[in-house]
């Protein structure tokens, strides 16, 4: 069972995990901007345009996405584990858009198959009201735009890598 405020979010990506997980503890900042912004804005460092699609409207803000750690895990039933763990926040204006901390997993699923799968918590904005907006639109808007990032990523690992 999830919290009110934990989402989750997983692709799948068609190639050998060890190639992932090299380019991602190599280069994870720069896949993340790659895989989220457009060519004209990959120049600013450090920031990524989380977007997400409500109804006709694209929402979007500039976060800055931190990796706080990379790390090795072994598994004995998966084999090993590559772990980012992320933090994120609005560039401009954070106290009007949520906060996140994430964990990224890497880790195989067959020998030519690695499993990318998202696991963060976020802090609505705002206080009682932002608690209110959270309940009737923030939580599926969270959802949507955490789904949209690990597709994204794995999309351009898929397009890095072959």
């Amino acid at each position: 069972m999830t919290s009110a405020h934990e989402v989750r979010a997983y692709e799948y990506v068609n190639l050998p995990y060890d190639r992932v997980s090299e380019l991602l503890r190599r280069d994870a900042l720069g896949v993340f901007q790659r895989a989220t912004v457009s060519a004209m804005a990959r120049a600013r460092e450090l920031v990524s345009t989380m977007r997400v699609d409500v109804g006709p409207v694209e929402l979007g803000a500039d976060v800055v996405v931190r990796v706080a750690s990379v790390s090795e895990e072994p598994s004995r039933v998966l084999g090993p584990r590559t772990r980012l763990c992320l933090e994120w926040e609005a560039s401009q204006r954070p106290q009007l858009f949520p906060t996140m901390t994430a964990t990224l997993d890497v880790y195989a699923l067959a020998p030519g198959e690695t499993q990318v799968d998202f696991h963060g918590n976020y802090s609505p904005p705002l206080g009682a009201v932002g608690a209110v907006l959270d309940a009737v639109v923030g939580h599926r808007i969270a959802q949507a735009t955490v789904h949209r990032f690990v597709k994204e990523i794995a999309e351009r690992l898929r397009v890095e890598m072959t």
